[in-house]
């Protein structure tokens, strides 16, 4: 039990590469088949928390690589959606800056002294959750108001996570010099 969410995790990172090649190949209902590939991988990231705090197996990889898969798959599929035109470039690029900071961030809070981890949060979890159901729906009925609402209202929901966790850092900073 000890390394299935690593090995969930490193399913995903796999499943990254092969959701632009089976979006873009000439297969019949391709569109489909990467949509399986991206729910799959929506399926090992929930299966691989679940079972890391279940089972208190929570490693140094897992916390590098499941946040890493998590956004590589996020990025690739947007840009995929970007190119077939079903998302405008300001929602790729949005989610860009955005995750581009965090790991940035995440990185530098890490490597201080005091090894700081800003843990992911209600807002962060709910924005990826319709985040997915955006991409689903984008992938299923591109260009309808449906995906389209629901890809402004995961917009909405990623820059409030975003704001959240700035909040949570700041008043990290000023609990640790009081």
């Amino acid at each position: 039990m000890k390394y299935i969410p690593n090995i969930l995790t490193i399913i995903r990172l796999i499943l990254v590469p092969l959701f632009p090649i089976v979006f873009f190949s000439q297969m019949e209902n391709a569109h489909f088949y990467a949509l399986i590939i991206f729910l799959v991988a929506s399926l090992t990231d929930f299966l691989d928390g679940y079972l890391a705090r279940k089972y208190n197996v929570v490693s140094i990889i897992g916390i590098v690589l499941d946040p890493l898969a998590d956004k590589l798959m996020l990025m690739t599929t947007l840009g995929c959606l970007y190119i077939s035109e079903y998302i405008p470039i300001g929602v790729l690029i949005i989610i860009l800056i955005k995750e581009t900071s965090l790991v940035l961030s995440g990185i530098f809070l890490y490597f201080k002294k005091e090894k700081t981890v800003i843990p992911s949060n209600k807002f962060g979890k709910m924005a990826t959750v319709v985040f997915s159901l955006a991409i689903v729906l984008t992938i299923i009925f591109p260009n309808s108001i449906a995906s389209i609402t629901t890809v402004i209202v995961a917009l909405f929901l990623e820059l409030i996570a975003l704001s959240s966790y700035v909040n949570h850092y700041f008043r990290n900073i000023k609990n640790q010099t009081v």
